[in-house]
């Protein structure tokens, strides 16, 4: 493959990871605004679910500037933690998953919503809609950055 193919390759691994900081970005911004602007209780689960978030806006400029294809693998776990996080609070807040087995028994319950957006859009299903996006941004970069290297 010529250089030109694959700089350009590379180009667009950076700009889906790129995509990627944004997307963290607005979403700690979002909640960080919720919780200590309007005041939102936050339970346990969207704390661990923000613990996977949270270092991906640090971590990712260090990776694109300059560019760091291994980023890619060292936030992967934390997106894929994130993701089954938010996946077991949807499911929590569904009622698929019974009120006994939610980790937050006392203090903030984690079966409740503050928000709901179009009946049905609550912060849980953003975080998992936000990891979900994140994931598969994250797929096709690798994808463009293994077809990059082996070519």
């Amino acid at each position: 493959m010529n250089n030109i193919a694959q700089n350009k390759q590379a180009a667009t691994a950076w700009y889906l990871l790129f995509s990627v900081w944004i997307i963290a970005t607005a979403a700690t911004l979002i909640s960080l605004f919720l919780s200590e602007i309007v005041k939102l209780p936050v339970c346990v689960l969207c704390w661990y679910q923000r613990i996977a978030l949270y270092p991906l806006v640090i971590v990712m400029p260090l990776a694109l500037f300059p560019y760091d294809e291994k980023i890619i693998r060292y936030i992967s776990s934390l997106v894929t933690f994130g993701w089954l996080v938010a996946l077991y609070h949807v499911l929590l807040v569904a009622g698929i998953i019974p009120k006994s087995a939610q980790p937050c028994v006392q203090g903030i319950p984690c079966s409740e919503t503050h928000i709901n957006l179009l009946g049905f859009l609550n912060i849980p299903l953003m975080s998992l809609l936000t990891f979900t996006l994140i994931g598969l941004l994250l797929f096709i970069a690798y994808l463009q950055s293994s077809r990059n290297n082996h070519e």
